[in-house]
């Protein structure tokens, strides 16, 4: 893939320019290593072939197989498994490329695919909360929890996801080198988000004593809560 396929979009990882008033805040794309390892899970795919390797060597030894047939087994299987390790890192390298996470002052948005280019767009006032997951190796994962009144579809944000959300699915900027940064951005972009929507409905509500207004039928309304985004040590 090249990167001429994302050539229509006017800047990196936004399929349009933003509406008037609204600021790009922060953008960034996954560490592919580190994606490699918790999306494609290339670690216990080598765990994997590791013990079918330590088995047919425990196998062959019980059953008095020659030692240059449990060798050739254990060669089958390296290569076996060195295949695949190399195919799945072949695609977090090529997912962490096609990937581009933004901030801006209203919305998320997660542009991916290897394949067939996608963005998810996701307006701030849709996430009730954000949770940062700090790694080893120096990466992390923020998660957005959406509002239950929302869904996320699980297969259109494959791999951007909290692993352990599966009946419903919670978008996540993976692998981030910056992540601190970029959870300090979405909790003050969420905490301003917030204000504004507290400041309209008081407007909306009028002088104490007033008149209910009528609101048209259809519009969204604010969540309840809205929190910054926090850390979670992993």
């Amino acid at each position: 893939m090249s990167h001429d396929d994302f050539d229509f979009e006017p800047i990196p990882g936004l399929p349009a320019m933003l509406p008037p008033g609204e600021k790009l805040l922060w953008q960034g794309s996954p560490q592919w290593k580190s994606l490699a390892v918790r999306a494609y899970h290339v670690r216990k795919v080598a765990i994997y072939f590791c013990v079918l390797m330590l088995w047919r060597i425990v196998v062959g030894i019980d059953a008095h197989h020659s030692a240059a047939a449990i060798a050739l087994s254990c060669a089958v299987l390296l290569a076996l498994g060195a295949a695949a390790i190399g195919v799945l890192s072949l695609l977090a390298f090529l997912t962490a490329r096609a990937t581009i996470y933004s901030i801006t002052t209203r919305r998320v948005l997660m542009r991916h695919g290897v394949a067939v280019p996608l963005t998810v767009n996701i307006p701030l006032r849709l996430i009730d909360s954000a949770d940062k997951r700090s790694f080893a190796d120096g990466t992390g994962d923020i998660a957005l929890q959406i509002s239950r009144e929302q869904r996320i579809g699980y297969l259109i944000t494959w791999p951007h996801l909290r692993a352990s959300k599966i009946t419903r699915p919670s978008p996540c900027f993976k692998a981030l080198g910056d992540a601190a940064r970029a959870a300090s951005v979405l909790g003050a972009a969420l905490q301003l988000e917030s204000g504004s929507n507290a400041a309209a409905a008081a407007a909306t509500a009028g002088p104490a004593g007033a008149a209910p207004v009528a609101v048209p039928a259809g519009r969204p309304t604010a969540p309840a809560h809205l929190s910054p985004a926090h850390t979670a040590a992993a």
